[in-house]
C-alpha cells in the first residue's frame, strides 16, 4: 500500500445529487473554499453540461485559483467535454457504463460501441490537453475480462488515470479487493476507487481498495450522494489515519467545520449517531463510560474529538453516576457536596425512568432545588423582541437584548417567525460569543389550539462546547425564543469555566 492516500471530493458533484439538494453558484464556491481550505487532493466541481448555472458555479470555482485540483464530470460525448473546456478546467472524469445490464438497458450499445466511444473521448480530451481520469461506470458489475480490457485500452489511449465505480453499492471488501488487484496488475497507471453506500460498506470497500493498491478514493462530507450515499470523507480519513497509519493532506481539525457547513447548505442533517462528526459521536450517558472517559478518555474513546474539532460532552439520563452528574454541574461551577449529588443523581434517574430527557437545564434547576441555590447566571436578558407574519408578509422579528450590561437591537427575517426570531437571537451572540443554534425540535404535549408546546435546544459555541434547553408554553415564538436565551447562557456559563482549564488528557493530539 502508498503510505500517501488521495482525496477526490465529489461533495458539489455526486453530493449534489442527493435527492432534495440543489446548490446554487455561490453555495458552491462556499464550499469549494472550505474543502480546499480542509485539504483535499481534487475537488469535482461539478457536470457542467447539466445547466448554465453548473457552469458558471464551475468557471467562479477554477477562477479562485484554489491548491486543489478542480475537476469536473463529462460523459464520453465531446459535447459534455466541450462545456468542460468552456469552464477552462485541466482535469475531466469521463465515465461510460460497462456493466451488460447499463449497455442493453440504458446505453443500448454493444461492448465494442462502449469501447470505441471510451477511445474516441479520450482522444479528444488530449487533442485539447486535458488530464483524464476515467471511470467504467457499474464496474462491480461488469465482466471482469471485459472490464480488465476496457481500462488497458483506455490507458493505451493515454488516459492519466483510471476510477473503479461501485455505482449501486453492491461489492464486498474482498471482492473489492480482488478487482483491484487484478487491476494493478493490468494497468499502470493510478487507479482511483468510487464507493456508494447502498449496503452500509462504501467506507470498508473504499478502504479496502487502499489495501489492494488503489492511491485515490473519492467521497464526499457526511456521506452525501445518489440514495444512500457515497463513502463518508470524514470517516474514511480518519480510519486511514488512526487505522492504517497512512497519511493524506487533510487537516481533520477541519472536518466537524466542514460538516456543519455542508449540512447547512445542503440542508440535509446529519443523524446524530454519525461516526466522527455527528452529535452523539464524543456524548456520553452511562455512568461506567462518563466514569471511565473522566479518568481516561481512552477508555471509551479511540480518537481524541479535539483531533476532529469536536468537545466531549456528558449528559445526565437514567443511565448517569455520581461521576458524570458531578462533572457535568462543576461545568457551570456548582459543586454540590456528596450528599447533595447522590440526591441530584436519584432525581436525574426518576426522570429518566419515565421516559424524560433530562437536559442541562433540567439538571441545573434539579441541582438548585436542592442546594437552595439561583438555577442561572443571567448573561443574556430578553428585553423584549415583536414579530411580524402573515401570507403576503415576509416573517420578521425585531430582538432588544442586554448581554452583561450593553444593550442590542436587531432585526431578521426568517421562514417563518420563530426562525426569524432566532436568527435575529444568533445575530447577535454570534459577535459576542459565537454561539450558534445546533438542534431546534418542537412537540405538543398537550390538545388542542391552546396546546401547551415544548421546545428543545441544543447551541453550540466556536469552542465546541454544547448546552441544552427545554421551555414548555403556550406560544410557540416565546417559548421557543426562551429557550435559546436559556441555552446561551449556559453555553457561557460553560465558557467561564472551562476556559481555566485547557489539558487534554490521555491523548496526543
Amino acid at each position: 500500500m502508498s503510505e500517501y492516500v488521495r482525496i477526490y471530493d465529489t461533495t458539489l458533484r455526486d453530493g449534489e445529487q442527493t435527492p432534495g439538494v440543489t446548490l446554487t453558484p455561490e453555495d458552491k464556491l462556499t464550499i469549494a473554499t472550505q474543502l480546499d481550505k480542509l485539504g483535499v487532493d481534487v475537488i469535482e466541481a461539478g457536470f457542467p453540461i447539466v445547466s448554465q448555472g453548473e457552469m458558471e458555479a464551475v468557471k467562479m470555482i477554477v477562477k479562485q485559483g484554489l491548491r486543489s485540483e478542480i475537476s469536473v464530470l463529462a460523459r464520453t460525448d465531446k459535447r459534455d467535454i466541450d462545456a468542460a473546456l468552456a469552464c477552462d478546467v485541466k482535469y475531466v472524469h469521463t465515465f461510460i457504463a460497462t456493466s451488460d445490464i447499463h449497455l442493453q438497458y440504458k446505453l443500448k450499445l454493444s461492448r465494442e460501441e462502449a469501447l470505441r466511444k471510451a477511445i474516441d473521448a479520450i482522444d479528444y480530451c488530449k487533442a485539447h490537453g486535458l488530464y483524464v481520469e476515467f471511470s467504467a461506470e457499474d464496474a462491480t458489475r461488469s465482466d471482469r475480462e471485459y472490464l480488465k480490457r476496457v481500462y488497458k485500452t483506455v490507458v493505451n489511449a493515454k488516459a492519466d488515470r483510471i476510477d473503479v465505480p461501485d455505482t449501486v453499492g453492491y461489492a464486498t471488501p474482498k471482492y473489492i479487493y480482488s478487482l483491484i488487484s487484478e487491476l494493478k496488475d493490468t494497468v499502470n497507471v493510478p487507479i482511483s476507487i468510487h464507493c456508494h453506500d447502498d449496503f452500509g460498506l462504501a467506507v470498508a470497500n473504499s478502504i479496502a481498495a487502499i489495501e489492494a493498491g488503489a492511491e485515490c478514493a473519492h467521497v464526499t462530507i457526511n456521506g452525501l450522494g445518489e440514495r444512500a450515499g457515497n463513502a463518508s470523507l470524514e470517516e474514511f480519513v480518519m480510519a486511514l489515519h488512526s487505522l492504517y497509519n497512512k497519511k493524506t493532506r487533510i487537516n481533520t481539525r477541519l472536518l466537524y467545520e466542514t460538516s456543519k457547513l455542508v449540512s447547512s447548505l445542503t440542508g440535509i442533517i446529519v443523524q446524530p449517531n454519525k461516526a466522527i462528526v455527528g452529535e452523539n459521536a464524543f456524548g456520553h450517558e452511562s455512568g461506567i463510560h462518563t466514569h471511565g472517559v473522566l479518568s481516561n478518555p481512552l477508555c471509551y474513546e479511540p480518537i481524541s474529538p479535539e483531533l476532529v474539532g469536536r468537545k466531549r460532552w456528558l449528559e445526565a439520563g437514567k443511565h448517569a453516576g455520581i461521576h458524570g452528574v458531578s462533572a457535568m454541574l462543576a461545568e457551570y461551577g456548582i459543586k454540590p457536596t456528596q450528599e447533595q449529588l447522590r440526591q441530584i443523581v436519584a432525581k436525574v434517574k426518576e426522570l429518566g425512568d419515565k421516559g424524560k430527557h433530562v437536559t442541562d437545564a433540567d439538571l441545573i434547576a434539579i441541582a438548585s432545588q436542592i442546594m437552595n441555590q439561583q438555577s442561572i447566571v443571567e448573561h443574556v436578558k430578553l428585553m423584549d423582541f415583536v414579530v411580524t407574519t402573515g401570507i403576503n408578509v415576509v416573517p420578521t422579528a425585531s430582538v432588544r437584548l442586554v448581554i452583561d450590561g450593553k444593550e442590542y437591537v436587531i432585526a431578521e427575517t426568517g421562514v417563518g417567525p420563530v426562525d426569524a426570531a432566532l436568527k435575529a437571537i444568533q445575530r447577535i451572540t454570534d459577535k459576542i460569543a459565537s454561539i450558534k443554534l445546533n438542534e431546534f425540535r418542537l412537540e405538543s404535549i398537550s390538545g388542542g389550539s391552546d396546546a401547551l408546546a415544548e421546545v428543545s435546544i441544543k447551541v453550540e459555541d466556536s469552542k465546541g462546547r454544547i448546552a441544552s434547553a427545554r421551555m414548555t408554553g403556550e406560544d410557540i415564538v416565546v417559548t421557543s425564543v426562551q429557550a435559546m436565551i436559556n441555552g446561551i447562557n449556559k453555553v457561557m456559563m460553560k465558557a467561564i469555566d472551562r476556559d481555566k482549564d485547557k489539558e487534554v488528557k490521555g491523548y496526543t493530539v
